[in-house]
């Protein structure tokens, strides 16, 4: 039984962002969509164990949350035009599913949707997120190092500005394109980090979500040739998939990434993002993610030449913390700099960003900070520190490799 959850589990997941999008650009309005998403899945969950995952997921699943949409207007008594939209579009997807031909796939025009200048700045990428990748509102509230309940708030004003401002769903001309490719830029690697923190797929909500996220900056990267970013994003998201095999051990302990073996790297992924990031650079437009992606360049170069140029990474993220002015930026770069200055002067570092109140909840944070302690000899604070970056730790993974570090230094004499 729990295998054949997993199946469903699975197949839902994978389907998710296409039908939303598809089912949004069709009817207009998010909330509905989802709520009949919502439907169907639950729906899908309780039969697919039972019966099996049917031939066509998504023709199952479009179908159930037909009978929610037509149910909602009734009872709503929303326009039979309304009605009609919905019945048609779904018997259109029905028919193309009949046909075994793939069903559109409206997720990068409803991102850029999302990214709409109606849409207040700071929503457009968390609006993505939910709309179009799935995540609850809990995810992206940590994500963005925001409230939940903030965070659920302002998705619901934003989902509702989308059929309120009556946007279209496409990819915008060269002309709008810069005030919204950020935004959509953002979300993807989003979406794809929090999908990297669960390597192992333990978590149904993010199980495929890397993947997904990848295939999406491919998507912009084609349709953007000419977007240094767009491109940044894809080198840096590259960078980070060719490791995935070497961040967990034979036995699934975590494994850092100075303790990895290059040799183990995707030399082919690795390959393709030196290219893409050559080619960014080129435009001599540098971003956010062009800096990012070099970095990860600077750390895949170890497999070369067995040693990492620390200087020229602080330097990278000294640009990076002009740019952004990000306390997880200057997080990084405080780790980057105790590599070429001494522990002690990385926590001189950490001073700036410990007083940020967003960083009280962020366990890398805390497992800096303990790291950082212990090289100084401050083995209570190292203890104290560890205990809270393994309290705030969902990965079973890690939780173990921190309480590891921490036993270590039970273990030291005093």
């Amino acid at each position: 039984m729990n295998a054949a959850r997993d199946v469903a589990e699975r197949a839902a997941r994978e389907s998710y962002g296409t039908l939303l999008a598809y089912l949004i650009a069709r009817c207009g309005d998010v909330a509905m969509a989802e709520d009949a998403l919502a439907d169907a899945f639950a729906s899908a969950l309780e039969r697919w164990p039972l019966d099996g995952v049917p031939r066509a997921p998504q023709a199952w699943l479009l179908v159930a949350a037909r009978r929610r949409f037509v149910d909602e207007v009734r009872r709503e008594t929303r326009t039979e035009r309304l009605r009609e939209r919905i019945v048609r579009a779904t018997q259109d997807a029905q028919s193309a599913f009949d046909r075994d031909d793939e069903l559109a796939d409206e997720r990068l025009a409803m991102m850029f949707a999302c990214a709409h200048p109606a849409i207040a700045l700071e929503m457009r990428a968390p609006l993505m997120l939910q709309a179009v990748l799935g995540l609850d509102a809990g995810r992206i509230a940590s994500a963005f190092l925001i409230a939940p309940a903030t965070m659920s708030q302002r998705l619901v004003r934003a989902k509702h500005k989308i059929g309120a401002a009556r946007i279209p769903l496409r990819v915008p001309g060269a002309d709008e394109l810069p005030e919204r490719l950020d935004a959509v830029l953002t979300a993807i690697y989003t979406a794809f980090a929090e999908g990297w923190d669960d390597p192992a797929g333990s978590d149904p909500r993010t199980r495929g979500l890397a993947t997904e996220a990848l295939w999406l900056g491919r998507l912009v990267a084609t349709a953007c040739p000419h977007e240094p970013e767009a491109l940044g994003l894809l080198a840096l998201m590259l960078y980070a998939h060719s490791r995935r095999a070497t961040r967990r051990d034979e036995r699934g302990a975590y494994v850092p990434l100075d303790e990895q073996k290059p040799a183990q790297w995707d030399a082919a992924a690795i390959d393709e993002a030196e290219e893409l990031l050559m080619q960014a650079l080129a435009a001599r437009r540098v971003g956010r993610f062009q800096l990012e992606a070099a970095i990860q360049s600077a750390h895949a170069a170890r497999r070369r030449r067995g040693a990492l140029d620390w200087n020229a990474i602080v330097a990278l993220y000294d640009d990076l913390l002009r740019i952004t002015g990000s306390p997880v930026v200057a997080l990084n770069r405080a780790v980057a700099l105790s590599h070429t200055d001494g522990a002690q002067a990385g926590l001189d570092a950490l001073a700036d960003v410990e007083s940020d109140s967003r960083v009280a909840e962020y366990q890398p944070y805390w497992a800096a900070r303990a790291n950082l302690l212990a090289r100084i000899g401050d083995s209570g604070g190292a203890r104290a520190a560890f205990a809270r970056a393994i309290g705030l730790t969902i990965d079973p993974s890690v939780r173990g490799y921190l309480a590891v570090q921490e036993q270590r230094l039970r273990r030291q004499p005093v």
